[in-house]
């Protein structure tokens, strides 16, 4: 019996080797380790080891494969923060999330990426925008955003504007055309002067132009006195 157990401790590093342990970076790794996996709240590493974060996976729109970085869908969550929570991450992934653009950075430097855009309205309609070019450069640089190669899935090119500018919240603001405009239209994003897409910001129930411009909005598809019932944000590898 003690001797049994020798082997087996001696044996332990080759049967381990194995079956390497694998860290998948985006939901792309996780469907491709195994492609019946559903839709749902899956872990991520997409910075190695100790980089652990609970994304949304979406693993059937246009398919599948799709990391979900910022999501809205019932009001529940306040987006209305301040850029420490936007560079960190907020929310739950079961529900409204933002990832955090320091993981959203490194996954775009890691991997090209494509863009989905999907949203829908409080009558049931819904839309989408795809993009076949996605990135974020560091900190440093302000998260500035690169986005292009629109394609209409109903929805409009709102986002495309918004290209080469740096993230903005109200407590740091580095849109460049004056004003503060996270503060002005209650979000945080790419702004400039100041938004075609505003999904960050205030959750409101369909048309309301008693406040302008302040929902969830995609100036192409409802103008921007119609909030949105949800909206999610999206990236896969480019193959």
């Amino acid at each position: 019996m003690k001797l049994v157990s020798v082997v087996l401790v001696l044996l332990a590093p080759l049967l381990t080797s194995c079956h390497p342990l694998v860290l998948p970076v985006d939901c792309s790794d996780i469907y491709n380790n195994d492609n019946s996996r559903p839709s749902g709240v899956y872990t991520i590493y997409p910075i190695g080891a100790t980089s652990a974060l609970q994304v949304y996976c979406d693993m059937g729109s246009q398919g599948g494969r799709w990391t979900v970085f910022q999501r809205r869908m019932d009001g529940t969550v306040n987006f209305y923060r301040g850029w420490d929570q936007y560079k960190a991450g907020f929310g739950i992934a079961a529900g409204e999330y933002w990832l955090g653009l320091e993981s959203l950075y490194h996954l775009t430097l890691r991997k090209r990426y494509e863009l989905l855009v999907d949203m829908e309205d409080f009558e049931g309609n819904k839309v989408f925008a795809r993009y076949s070019s996605f990135s974020i450069d560091p900190e440093s640089s302000g998260y500035t955003l690169h986005v292009s190669g629109f394609t209409d899935g109903g929805a409009g090119d709102s986002l495309s504007v918004h290209s080469g500018m740096k993230f903005s919240t109200f407590d740091k603001d580095q849109e460049t055309f004056g004003g503060n405009c996270a503060r002005s239209f209650l979000g945080a994003f790419w702004y400039v002067a100041c938004h075609n897409a505003n999904p960050n910001g205030v959750y409101r129930w369909g048309a309301d132009s008693t406040l302008f411009a302040v929902g969830v909005e995609w100036y192409r598809w409802k103008g921007h006195d119609y909030s949105l019932k949800a909206i999610s944000m999206k990236i896969r590898p480019v193959v």
